[in-house]
């Protein structure tokens, strides 16, 4: 049989040549809105002359375009993260393909006669033949690349009948095998656009600004057979001549922080074509750092996939504003365009608001990695059969968005492997285009990129590669030593871009921290993009009519990847989730916190070019979380990279005093920015003010202890009731609750499921989740009351013996607890977690690290409580206002706040650990009228509550299959472990991994009546 055009090595064919978009003056009609749709599950050839204008389409369905028609009723979503969907069979494709087809009539104005003009597609996933009027225009694959088809002589005036076939698999197919749903459709706007022929074919423009002088040189290259002129008002240029190169002693460059665009109109007889124009340079210099108009930049960025919950892939302008003011507010200031070129709308909010864009070629062959008998054999990257599609990607995604001032560096695409079309696509680029520099994080050794990427590396891992200690040779993935002198290695003298770290798979990422911290101490280490942006659910409606979120398996695929593809930052209606909080805070701009001296601040400006006068830093001081004073103090006069110190507000000078003063600094926006109103908060530090009477002391009695008594089967201390026989607390004063039990496992985190990880498995392994607890001993004396616990699991030699010491002033009930392994725990066996230990520490300190990675772990060690249903509020002084784990917690400030039970809940989309607040110093559990349970913490603890076990929330799939229960589940934790990104990627850092080992601490514990 021979091959068919969708199972073809080539592109296409009938396309008119790739050109840039940008707005004209020529006549257009837009082709958006609904359009005839019949579907079919098997793939089609011949047609049934469905494409002739005379077909009758009545009874098919009605589609909007752009639309997948999987989310309109045709077929079902598929989720899969690297295998391909369909067999690896290149080019080939099964018969069971959806097919769609589609009809468009539409009405030809009576002044378009005679006029040029061409059909224009933005993107069609993932293969389309195309008529018009029945006479077939050509066949396009490239999901996101637009497709321009020449319709001058096809066009009729009055009706036409626009026909596409569109197959969601083609030999296109082995080429985008991206992390995402596998959907399809005419995804992208639709639209008839005249091309005069005296009018304008393409337009390239060139604005280079000297970082020395100031001046800006500009050059615009106008495909045109007539004379064109050009017109820049607000730089004095008024009907110039096309061939001119202008030069200006003074332009105001363009730069994410201050994105200035210059309005201008290309004029021929026949179009006008409307661009705006970014004056920037981007290079890289000789010791390998990425500058932007003469400065080093740090991307603070992420990976974008295009995304709604209700349309998928087909996003509106107004979803594409959300993502920019959204990744704006938080700080954000680079995107890397995962996997595809984006919609070019977005590229022109980026370059309106302000980001750095690594726009990335529409590629990905990730499928291949999982070939046997040897990863990746049969790429297509290495094939030359495929070299012509490869270009052709290549070319369309330049030509599209070349214009684009935010488009900083290209990316040849992702997960591709390696090959010798991947090369001749680097090498097509860099003659095309010599003004950007080139990535592919495939390209492991630097051959043909400029800047050096990689994916998930350790922090270990990356301060070898800022300190330029590569051998020549050496890679990570796949591990390999190389040999030889670093000095001989060229990619220690690249910049290092992070392409993906902290994959943001429910809760986490944690230690964003660590890895921009190496960005401030290897110059050549210049930031990168967090996987990934948002969540990738699709609101669904279960059969009960309760609206959740789906991921892989939801829709009875029978090959899926699960919730993998909910990985975001932002939840999948936009909500930002704490990871993203977090990621703000570890950003920010303007870093805030203690002085050389007590009585100064200091104040580091990290923005990359501009200085701080478009800030106000406001001030507020507190004493146990209760506001005293607050003020603004003068913004100092720093430019970019600069850093100072400031004196304190005289009223954080005069003495902390009792209690705990904090002194909590804000730099705020001074005036409305385009992106935020006046008084957005860019960043914020605290500082502890030292109290004047030394130490605050917490948790303490009155003088005087009390003897436990017995009553029956109870035994009574103070005004605390338990258990005779099991010494477990029973109530406090008028209250009745289940007490304390010695809690070591969480329901587990996506990270604690990670394959780097393991350590939900290991929990298991050990039974934690289902601890049985024999009481030793209850031991009552004049002084109080002494319970002993060993708690383990079933068939389980290891647990825990807990010494819990009961002590009353006859008012407040103290708790000392001593608790410590027992058994036999056994070593983690964990093959990737020495990576994550740099290795030229010294041995001891080194020797140590490797000892607390393979050491056994615990989720927490604490107190779960059972507590009445109706105390559902909670009031704490630590940190907050949102969740906190010791690797992620620059986002919470020390005060005093109150929520409900059920908004402390993280509403993750597989449920998981959530809602832990950090570093409380007391909380108190109450009902909507005050009475409830005060706790008490001699050490700062960890808090959270919810109305579920950990147990139903490990089983839960999707929020609705969580249902409020009776009881308050409480948990006052000692300590709890960090959350890594394993995932993908370095699993939990060994400075915030909780060992199996002893612990001490104490609460203390008041009955609180109703207000």
């Amino acid at each position: 049989m021979p091959p068919r055009y969708f199972e073809a090595f080539s592109p296409g064919h009938g396309r008119t040549s790739p050109r840039s978009a940008f707005s004209s003056s020529a006549p257009r009609i837009d082709l958006t809105g609904p359009w005839a749709f019949r579907f079919s599950p098997t793939g089609l050839d011949e047609t049934d002359g469905f494409e002739h204008p005379a077909f009758p389409d009545g009874d098919w369905d009605r589609l909007p375009v752009p639309a997948h028609w999987q989310l309109r009723g045709h077929g079902k979503p598929v989720y899969l993260n690297i295998p391909h969907p369909i067999p690896l069979d290149p080019p080939y494709v099964p018969d069971e393909n959806p097919t769609g087809d589609y009809r468009r009539v539409f009405d030809l104005p009576d002044s378009w006669a005679g006029t040029p003009a061409v059909v224009r597609f933005e993107g069609v996933e993932s293969c389309a033949r195309v008529w018009l009027n029945g006479v077939e225009l050509g066949v396009t694959l490239g999901s996101r690349l637009a497709a321009e088809f020449d319709v001058t002589d096809t066009l009729r005036p009055g009706r036409n009948v626009l026909a596409v076939r569109v197959h969601q698999y083609s030999s296109g197919t082995y080429l985008e095998d991206q992390d995402t749903w596998r959907l399809a459709g005419i995804i992208r706007d639709v639209s008839l656009l005249a091309r005069p022929a005296d009018g304008i074919r393409d337009v390239f423009v060139h604005a280079d600004y000297d970082v020395a002088t100031g001046a800006g040189r500009l050059r615009i290259d106008v495909d045109t057979d007539v004379e064109a002129t050009i017109d820049v008002p607000a730089l004095g240029v008024t009907g110039a001549s096309a061939t001119e190169t202008f030069s200006f002693d003074g332009v105001r460059p363009w730069s994410a922080e201050e994105p200035h665009l210059y309005d201008a109109v290309i004029a021929t007889p026949g179009e006008e074509a409307r661009v705006r124009i970014g004056f920037r340079t981007v290079a890289v210099t000789e010791s390998g750092i990425l500058t932007v108009n003469g400065r080093r930049v740090v991307l603070r960025g992420v990976n974008r996939h295009e995304f709604h919950p209700d349309r998928g892939r087909c996003v509106t302008v107004e979803d594409m504003r959300d993502d920019v003011l959204s990744m704006k507010r938080h700080n954000i200031n680079a995107v890397r365009t995962s996997h595809y070129p984006p919609h070019p709308a977005f590229l022109d909010l980026c370059d309106e608001y302000g980001l750095w864009v690594m726009l990335e070629c529409d590629l990905e062959t990730h499928g291949f990695e999982m070939t046997q008998p040897e990863p990746w054999l049969g790429n297509p990257s290495d094939d030359p059969r495929w070299r012509e599609a490869y270009l052709d990607r290549a070319e369309r995604t330049v030509e599209r968005d070349k214009n684009h001032a935010s488009v900083i560096s290209w990316s040849l695409g992702n997960e591709a492997g390696d090959g010798r079309n991947l090369a001749a696509m680097a090498s097509w680029i860099r003659e095309r285009d010599p003004s950007r520099p080139l990535h592919y994080e495939g390209d492991r050794l630097g051959r043909y990129v400029d800047l050096y990427g990689e994916m998930y590396r350790t922090p270990a891992n990356v301060s070898r590669i800022g300190r330029g200690l590569l051998r020549p040779g050496e890679t990570f993935y796949p591990a390999a030593d190389g040999e030889g002198d670093p000095a001989d290695e060229p990619r220690n003298r690249m910049p290092y871009i992070y392409t993906e770290f902290a994959h943001a798979m429910g809760n986490g990422p944690g230690a964003l921290a660590e890895y921009m911290q190496l960005c401030d101490r290897y110059p050549r280490v210049q930031g990168g993009f967090v996987w990934e942006w948002k969540d990738q659910g699709l609101r669904t409606t279960d059969d009960r009519g309760r609206t959740f979120f789906a991921y892989g398996g939801d829709f009875g695929e029978d090959l899926h990847d699960g919730n993998f593809i909910c990985d975001g930052l932002a939840f999948p209606d936009g909500t930002p989730s704490p990871g993203l909080l977090e990621y703000r805070k570890v950003i920010e701009p303007v870093v805030i916190g203690p002085g050389s001296t007590p009585d100064r601040l200091r104040v580091r400006n990290r923005y990359d070019l501009v200085d701080l006068s478009h800030l106000r830093f406001a001030w507020s001081l507190t004493r146990d979380g209760v506001l005293l004073d607050e003020g603004t103090l003068a913004t100092p006069d720093l430019n970019a990279g600069e850093e100072t110190e400031i004196p304190l507000p005289s009223a954080a000078r005069n003495g902390g005093g009792d209690g705990e003063h904090w002194l909590t600094v804000q730099a705020e926006l001074a005036k409305p920015a385009t992106w935020a109103p006046e008084g957005h908060v860019v960043a914020w530090g605290q500082v502890p003010l030292p109290p004047s009477g030394g130490e605050a002391v917490r948790a303490v009695l009155g003088t005087g202890l009390q003897a436990a008594e017995y009553a029956g089967a109870r035994l009574l201390l103070g005004p605390a009731r338990f258990d005779r026989r099991t010494g477990r607390l029973l109530g406090l004063g008028d209250h009745a609750f289940d007490g304390p039990r010695l809690s070591l496992w969480r329901a587990p985190t996506d990270n604690d499921r990670a394959w780097s990880q393991r350590d939900a498995m290991y929990w298991e392994a050990r039974g934690l989740q289902r601890l049985r607890h024999r009481t030793v001993s209850v031991d009552p004396d004049t002084e109080g009351l002494t319970v002993v616990v060993r708690s383990a699991a079933s068939a389980a030699d290891c647990g825990y013996l807990t010494t819990y010491r009961w002590e009353t002033d006859g008012r407040r009930l103290r708790l000392r607890v001593h608790t410590e392994p027992v058994g036999h725990w056994p070593e983690r066996d964990d093959r990737f977690q020495e990576s994550m230990v740099e290795a030229d520490l010294p041995p001891e300190q080194y020797a140590e690290l490797v000892r607390r990675n393979r050491a056994p772990s615990l989720a927490r060690i604490g107190l779960h409580w059972e507590l009445p249903g109706e105390w559902s509020w909670v009031d704490w002084f630590g940190a907050g206002p949102g969740e906190a784990y010791p690797d992620s917690r620059r986002a919470a400030r020390v005060g005093r706040f109150r929520a409900g039970v059920d908004e402390l809940q993280t509403p993750y989309v597989r449920p998981q650990d959530n809602g832990n607040r950090a570093d409380v110093r007391w909380a108190e559990i109450v009902d909507a009228e005050g009475a409830g349970l005060r706790v008490e913490g001699a050490e700062l603890f960890n808090l959270a509550a919810r109305r579920w076990s950990d147990g139903h929330l490990a089983q839960a799939r999707h929020q609705t299959d969580l249902t409020a229960g009776p009881t308050v589940h409480l948990h006052t934790d000692h300590v709890v472990q960090g959350l890594g990104s394993g995932a993908v990627g370095p699993g939990v850092l060994p400075g915030y991994r909780l060992e199996v080992r002893p612990a001490d601490f104490t609460f203390v514990l008041t009955a609180l009546s109703a207000e």
